[in-house]
């Protein structure tokens, strides 16, 4: 597996690889690798010729110094995880003059509305760091196809939305959550949680496929007021917001019509760790 550490050495391999005529996967991350971004690479695998990764902290999507600052790095520990999963041929971990070589800041993005939606209304600015630094990453990595989780559903129809107004010519791919055996949806975060409060969190899982099940059966409102009765008997567990939304527009709705696809959205802070997930219901 190559490691290319700077934007010249990237550009460099990518050159090459398609003087050959392969077809590029790509999945950028974070770091803090899980078997959540194993399966993104998986995907690609499928699809492409040739996989790459990237691992960079983009510090314009944090709205919270302190949260950029506890967001977990082991870049050695990724690297490791990237070799053994022989599911990757490049990683690129660029520092952060690759991806802003002028200011570290963002551009400002439309993105028809869904960035002002359920994480848009507590996270100002949040889409627009992401936006800059997946659309950056697009323009040097200069993959056919992408490939982006659906555990943040929210962030992938940005994406989407991103690629479709800039008119960037690369499919972007979601890729079903990875879970646990217990049910829950696997996240970088999920390490700042003790063994057993990561059990306790099945519950999150627990309700979503509860919600699926009374959604033919209930309205919106009653199944709201289940869920918040449902986690107010959890210990240390704080419902933050839970919400069933139109797929497209992911707007809220209290009605269901039959032409619509609707998903089910739930933030909980468990011991103070923010977990999200959601799912397709009806």
């Amino acid at each position: 597996m190559e490691i290319l550490k700077n934007r010249k050495t990237l550009q460099d391999f990518v050159e090459r690889q398609k003087e050959m005529g392969k077809r590029i996967g790509f999945a950028p991350t974070m770091g803090a690798l899980h078997k959540g971004h194993l399966s993104l690479y998986e995907a690609a695998r499928k699809e492409n010729d040739l996989v790459i990764s990237s691992i960079f902290v983009n510090p314009t999507q944090f709205n919270n110094a302190e949260d950029l600052e506890k967001y977990p790095r082991d870049v050695e520990r990724d690297i490791l995880i990237l070799e053994n999963s022989g599911l990757v041929d490049a990683v690129y971990i660029p520092q952060v003059e690759d991806i802003y070589p002028e200011k570290t800041e963002s551009q400002h993005y439309d993105y028809d509305g869904l960035e002002n939606e359920m994480e848009g209304k507590s996270r100002p600015g949040h889409f627009d760091g992401v936006g800059t630094v997946v659309e950056e990453l697009f323009r040097q990595v200069t993959p056919d196809n992408a490939y982006f989780g659906e555990k943040d559903f929210q962030q992938l129809a940005i994406i989407r939305k991103m690629v479709e107004k800039k008119q960037l010519p690369v499919k972007i791919t979601g890729v079903s959550i990875y879970r646990a055996e217990s049910g829950l949806a696997l996240s970088s975060r999920n390490q700042r949680l003790s063994e057993e409060r990561r059990e306790d969190s099945k519950i999150i899982y627990e309700i979503l496929v509860s919600v699926n099940r009374w959604f033919k059966l209930k309205s919106i409102a009653e199944i709201k007021e289940k869920v918040k009765e449902i986690l107010s008997t959890q210990s240390g567990m704080e419902l933050e917001y839970f919400m069933i939304a139109d797929e497209n527009t992911l707007k809220e709705t209290e009605t269901v019509e039959d032409s619509k696809s609707y998903r089910a959205f739930i933030v909980v802070n468990v011991d103070g760790v923010r977990l999200i997930d959601n799912m397709h219901v009806g």
